[in-house]
């Protein structure tokens, strides 16, 4: 190895790049937290030295009522507003998310960032207190016609993003790089932001217990060389990369334009345990450690 390119490995990273890149999905599987361990551990992780990687406190629907009474039983000094982001999963009725965002933005102690939902033909019509919408799309033939409305949408000046489940769930097969480059590309030709959600637990694209796994240095390098006009067959071989060291040299390589551009397509994903990437984050020295 050159004296550079050691160099180049050793760089901490922009910091910008990793600002509130990932939600607190713990609530959600394969970590399936109860909400009052949720609630303590993300105000643990508000207070830590990484906080500033730490996105929302992500929290189904259905766990909308409880959420006064957890907040008022973990409330500290440190942490004393929590930020919420709702999760509708596909197939929740509208108006149960209504009445969700309803209470959270009556509760004490809450203050609702986001919600997300599965896109539909209707999702202009719910009432949700115009909160930024974020929407899942299909992985089917219809998936482009989604992202075309959601292109409508930002262009309009709706806040509003696209979502992308890059893990397997009982009903969603995993899915693969040629896949998930498609989906980057053709959010990227767009200009659509959008989230990933669901397997993105490690830095790098591997083969695990659970199974196949999407890498975060990979997803982050393939949508930067989608900003810079690769389309799809060009994005495959990033996110199948294994090589650890070139990975994390190239991250730790950008910067400046770059890095708020990647950023403001690429706005974040949820992790069911937000220091398994952050903890990898500070081993590879891309972030300063604690």
């Amino acid at each position: 190895m050159t004296p550079t390119s050691e160099a180049a490995s050793q760089r901490v990273a922009d910091p910008a790049l990793f600002t509130a890149l990932v939600d607190d999905a713990a609530v959600f599987p394969p970590g399936n937290a109860p909400l009052d361990e949720a609630v303590r551990r993300h105000r643990f992780h508000r207070a830590a030295a990484y906080a500033p990687i730490v996105g929302p406190l992500l929290v189904p629907v259905s766990d909308a009522a409880r959420l006064e009474t957890v907040v008022d039983s973990t409330a500290s000094a440190l942490s004393p507003v929590l930020e919420v982001a709702l999760v509708a999963r596909p197939g929740v009725p509208t108006a149960q998310t209504e009445a969700a965002v309803a209470t959270l933005s009556a509760a004490r102690g809450v203050a609702p960032v986001g919600v997300e939902t599965a896109w539909s033909p209707a999702w202009r019509d719910a009432a949700l207190g115009g909160l930024p919408l974020t929407l899942e799309v299909p992985r089917s033939e219809e998936q482009q016609s989604c992202l075309d409305d959601v292109r409508s949408a930002v262009q309009a000046g709706t806040r509003v993003q696209a979502k992308f489940r890059t893990g397997a769930t009982p009903t969603w097969p995993w899915p693969d790089e040629a896949e998930l480059a498609a989906f980057i590309a053709a959010a990227v030709d767009r200009e659509v932001p959008f989230k990933l959600t669901g397997g993105l637990h490690h830095l790098v694209r591997g083969t695990r217990a659970e199974g196949e796994q999407h890498g975060l240095l990979n997803v982050l390098l393939a949508v930067h060389r989608a900003l810079a006009g690769d389309g799809p067959d060009l994005l495959v071989p990033v996110l199948a990369d294994r090589d650890s060291d070139t990975l994390a040299r190239s991250v730790g390589l950008l910067e400046g334009d770059d890095v708020g551009a990647l950023r403001r397509t690429f706005t974040a994903y949820g992790c069911c345990e937000v220091t398994d990437p952050i903890s990898e984050l500070m081993t590879r020295r891309l972030i300063q450690g604690a």
